[in-house]
């Protein structure tokens, strides 16, 4: 079967996230007042495998050894059959 996987990729609370607060301080200067702007990335992956499960397990491998840093980084995972 194929799946795609939507990977979103944030800092953990209280890491430091200086193209945050960058684009805050250029809001704060068009105008705008955000409490606070953190970002995030997001990987879309599209593969084949056997079953829901084994893909799920794949993605969290992906995760782990290479797409985020566990260490400084949450991921949230969405994956769907397509």
């Amino acid at each position: 079967m194929k799946y795609e996987v939507d990977v979103t990729i944030e800092l953990k609370p209280g890491m430091l996230d200086p193209e945050g607060t960058t684009i805050k301080r250029a809001l704060g200067h068009l105008g705008y007042a955000p409490e606070s702007v953190r970002t995030a990335k997001k990987y879309i992956i599209i593969f084949e495998s056997a079953n829901i499960h084994e893909a799920r397990e794949n993605v969290e491998q992906m995760c782990q050894k290479l797409i985020a840093n566990p260490v400084i980084h949450n991921y949230t995972i969405n994956l769907r059959e397509i």
